[in-house]
């Protein structure tokens, strides 16, 4: 797996190595041991969530309350989605910066968003299913979201509007500066890894 940093660079794109034959192809999903040694701290996975979606469908923006928060590594089983991230960390230099992703089927790529970031992907193939690990689990109740279309943060979904499809939950959802985020930037959310405990 090559690990490479985007423009937040808490946020990490993941392209696997292909081993392709005749048979089609194999490659390596996640490694716990290298994925930590190059975020820097310890994420422990307990859980997959799976969803199908289909054209036009937008999930997010969401993040949970600060006891709660998530991490999450994103990637798309069959079809293309736009997967987007948004720093949620007050005191942040890059808060409120949004940095969006296709990802899709055919590459295999995956998008780590750590605490502190909201997070939400539309579907722009036909339908899609996207994986989704996380290192806590649902907690109800605790959920914050912001609107996809909140005119500070000026997401471009690559659609047009009245082909955007919500759930119920998040047509009603508040706008950015109306959201008080509980992630302050200064703040260590994880465990950091001693350098004697990296394992290459």
């Amino acid at each position: 797996m090559n690990y490479k940093r985007l423009d937040i660079p808490e946020l990490i794109l993941c392209e696997p190595k292909l081993h392709k034959d005749n048979r089609g192809y194999v490659f390596e999903a996640f490694k716990k041991e290298s994925f930590n040694s190059f975020v820097g701290f310890e994420v422990d996975f307990c859980q997959d969530n799976i969803s199908y979606s289909k054209y036009g469908v937008i999930r997010g923006l969401h993040t949970n309350t600060l006891n709660y928060a998530q991490s999450k590594l994103v990637s798309v089983l069959k079809g293309k989605i736009l997967d987007v991230a948004v720093d949620f960390r007050l005191g942040s230099p890059s808060f409120g910066k949004v940095v969006s992703i296709e990802l899709n089927s055919e590459e295999n790529k995956q998008l780590f968003i750590p605490r502190g970031f909201l997070h939400g992907f539309l579907v722009l193939s036909q339908d899609a299913i996207v994986n989704i690990k996380i290192d806590r689990y649902f907690a109800h109740g605790e959920s914050i979201g912001v609107r996809y279309d909140d005119k500070d943060l000026n997401i471009d979904w690559k659609i047009e509007k009245e082909n955007i499809i919500l759930g119920d939950g998040d047509k009603d959802l508040k706008s950015f500066k109306d959201v008080k985020s509980p992630f302050l930037y200064e703040n260590n959310l994880y465990k950091m890894i001693a350098k004697e405990q990296i394992i290459c």
